[in-house]
């Protein structure tokens, strides 16, 4: 039953008869009671009643009818322990997180709760009293943190998407490791009650899923903050990133060619330019600088004000490697906490100065994949190697999307992260389908093809406000005008025709050349050519400022049916200018006096 690992395929099963009942009692038969990825499997009285309400129900009354999910142990469920991995410090939550509670309205059914690296702190995957969780490639290797359980589950095909945290990567680094999607929102986008932080002005929960497409999916269900959100999140940005693309990746990534992924990573540049992509090479020595912050500055003081009373009373509790980055904060007075809030503004102005160069960044997920062995030999190095692409993002209030890339010839995975500022979150996942379609993967750890519906977004996070313009002359692309589409964000979305009732004329003394388009009588008319932008709508009122009598923004009717704005001209101007209809549009006008 191909589909089935994927939202969108579940869905489609289930409108054709598929049961809920069955889908969670074969996934449920295959949960290993020594697995290490799961913490707490959710028992059969829980996981009924789950299904007798989703029962009263039909599919297309939930959106996540029956999806099964799994959520991070740093996220309350009601009436389930919540450990943050440490035993010591567990409590029952009272009530459902606000993700947990929204998934739940939407028909999901909750089937465990996943491992982490203790507290969300670290970045491998194996700082769990609960056991090391292996990566679902190669045994031998670090499935990545420190939202490793869900990632995990994720790629074996045990749930169709699972919640996390992401702090310094723990959203991002498991995804590129297993061969899946991790989608790391905008801080501040989902609402934070209900999770534990690890540094609560930096934390997001994050989606782990096989597609960008189911991603999307869910974002759109979680998102919006709530009273515990201690930062607001950046406006909601575009829908969609320009056609021509402009991506930034690092002049020197300094990647383990051991493990192939100089290759594999020369191969994303070459398959990112098949969406017509620019590619820009960036000095992004800023970015690292930013990177060292996290721990090596005062933000580690906030990972201490969620344990102090723990870390002071019971030290032993903790995993000895979390214990040791922990308690670093004990030597960070208020005077260095302010010298590294001063030290982020000022490299964040200059790491801001790179989207004026480019519209998203294409970075490796990881610049190496260690061993378990590895790991235990060096626990904090191996771990500070793997945030040198991930831990600035949160500092910065950005946005990023890892993505599946390739298998290497050692069969082991390697992803690309595709990094926009904040609010980029719809167009990142927009371009993360595009990007899932020209690859040639499994889903996750060896499981079936995605069907192309699967890969096709039926639903997007919040984006900003855009109003649809159609132009007919000056504006279209490559004409003289274009720059003001382009200046104000506007993005392509249609090249089609106006309704059979329009006429076309050349307006006569204008600079540079423009067409005057006006609305006749039914049968007295022709389908003259137009391209639709759509154009944020703070900026349509300074785009209406630049359009010179006798020219304006009215309604025009397209050859489907749909009324959108575009340039209509005053009747006065178009006595005695030349009628152009029959020529089919401002284009083909121009090639006939070329």
């Amino acid at each position: 039953m191909n589909g089935v690992y994927t939202i969108a395929g579940l869905l489609a099963e289930y409108t054709q008869g598929l049961r809920p009942r069955d889908v969670v009692a074969r996934l449920r038969a295959a949960l290993r009671a020594d697995d290490p990825a799961w913490i707490l499997r959710c028992d059969d009285a829980f996981v009924d009643a789950q299904l007798a309400r989703l029962e009263r129900h039909a599919p297309a009354e939930l959106p996540l009818y029956g999806v099964p999910f799994a959520v991070k142990d740093n996220i309350d469920v009601q009436g389930l322990p919540t450990t943050a991995a440490c035993p010591a410090y567990a409590y029952t939550a009272g009530v459902n997180a606000s993700c947990v509670q929204r998934l739940l309205d939407a028909g999901a059914v909750l089937l465990g709760k996943t491992n982490l690296d203790q507290f969300a702190t670290g970045l491998v995957g194996t700082r769990s009293p609960y056991g090391a969780v292996p990566n679902s490639f190669d045994p031998r290797y670090v499935s990545g943190g420190s939202s490793s359980g869900s990632a995990s589950v994720v790629a074996r095909g045990l749930v169709a998407f699972a919640l996390g945290t992401d702090t310094a990567g723990s959203g991002r680094v498991p995804a590129g490791f297993n061969n899946i999607v991790g989608c790391k929102p905008t801080p501040g986008l989902v609402g934070a009650r209900g999770v534990v932080p690890a540094c609560a002005t930096l934390d997001t929960v994050s989606v782990f899923a096989l597609t960008a497409a189911d991603a999307a999916r869910v974002l759109a269900l979680i998102e919006g903050g709530d009273e515990a959100n201690v930062v607001a999140p950046a406006p909601p940005g575009p829908a969609a990133f320009p056609p021509a693309l402009r991506v930034g990746v690092p002049q020197s990534p300094d990647l383990d060619g051991s493990l192939g992924y100089v290759a594999a990573f020369a191969q994303q540049l070459e398959r990112i330019t098949q969406l017509g992509a620019a590619i820009v090479p960036l000095d992004t020595a800023v970015l690292h600088d930013i990177a060292a912050l996290l721990y090596d500055g005062p933000w580690v003081a906030e990972r201490y004000v969620v344990v102090r009373d723990l870390l002071e009373r019971q030290p032993d509790a903790l995993d000895p490697i979390v214990r040791r980055v922990i308690a670093h904060a004990r030597g960070i007075d208020a005077a260095k906490a302010f010298e590294g809030r001063y030290r982020l503004g000022a490299l964040a102005r200059q790491a801001n100065a790179l989207w004026e160069r480019v519209d998203v960044l294409m970075l490796p997920t990881a610049p190496t994949l260690p061993t378990l062995a590895a790991v235990a030999e060096e626990p904090l190095l191996r771990n500070s190697e793997l945030g040198r692409f991930t831990n600035f993002v949160n500092l910065l209030g950005w946005s990023a999307l890892a993505l599946p890339a390739a298998i290497t010839p050692r069969g082991q995975p390697f992803g690309v992260t595709f990094v926009a500022p904040g609010g980029h979150d719809a167009a990142l996942l927009r371009l993360g389908a595009q990007w899932q379609a020209l690859l040639d993967l499994p889903l996750g750890a060896h499981l079936a093809p995605a069907l192309p519906h699967e890969l096709q977004p039926a639903a997007m996070p919040r984006c900003e406000p855009t109003v649809p313009i159609a132009v007919v002359g000056a504006h279209l692309e490559g004409q003289p005008l274009h720059g003001q589409l382009v200046e104000r964000r506007a993005r392509c979305v249609a090249r089609t025709r106006t309704a059979p009732s329009y006429r076309l004329h050349a307006l006569p003394d204008t600079t540079p050349p423009k067409p005057g388009l006006a609305r006749v009588a039914d049968r007295e008319g022709h389908a003259i050519e137009v391209e639709v932008y759509e154009m944020p709508a703070q900026h349509v009122g300074s785009f209406l400022a630049l359009i010179p009598p006798p020219l304006g923004l009215g309604s025009i009717e397209l050859e489907d049916g749909r009324w959108v704005k575009g340039f209509i001209c005053e009747p006065h101007a178009l006595r005695g200018a030349r009628d152009i209809s029959a020529f089919g549009g401002w284009r083909g006008y121009l090639r006939s006096i070329a």
